[in-house]
């Protein structure tokens, strides 16, 4: 059975910090691609950062120099460092890893960012 949870969320005042963690099982950790999406309240969920199996990273415009995905493989567990945050950051975030053309999700953790 494949599991991703994620942890880490919570709520914090613009300019913080927090550290969200996606430990999975099920999955052969080391060889999928991994990544954080968002989704804020009336809006589509959106990509923030990806990581390939072979560590190449990549963000996307509006979180870059704020936030870092980073992987462990020995911990099978992706992780976003996000500093900096800004009331806009507030959404549920989501990790997803993908190998070829399955994937899964987990179930998210919600960040608040409040002014």
């Amino acid at each position: 059975q494949v599991q991703l949870v994620e942890s880490g969320g919570g709520s914090v005042q613009s300019g913080g910090s927090l550290r969200l963690s996606c430990t999975t099982s099920g999955i052969v950790f080391s060889i999928n691609d991994m990544g954080w999406y968002r989704q804020a309240p009336g809006k589509q969920r959106e990509v923030v950062a990806l990581i390939t199996s072979g560590g190449r990273v990549n963000y996307t415009d509006s979180v870059k120099g704020r936030f870092t995905i980073s992987r462990e493989n020995a911990e099978n567990t992706v992780y976003l460092q996000m500093d900096s945050l800004k009331p806009e950051d507030t959404a549920d975030y989501y990790c997803k890893s993908q190998y070829r053309l399955s994937y899964y999700w987990g179930r998210g953790t919600q960040v608040t960012v409040s002014s």
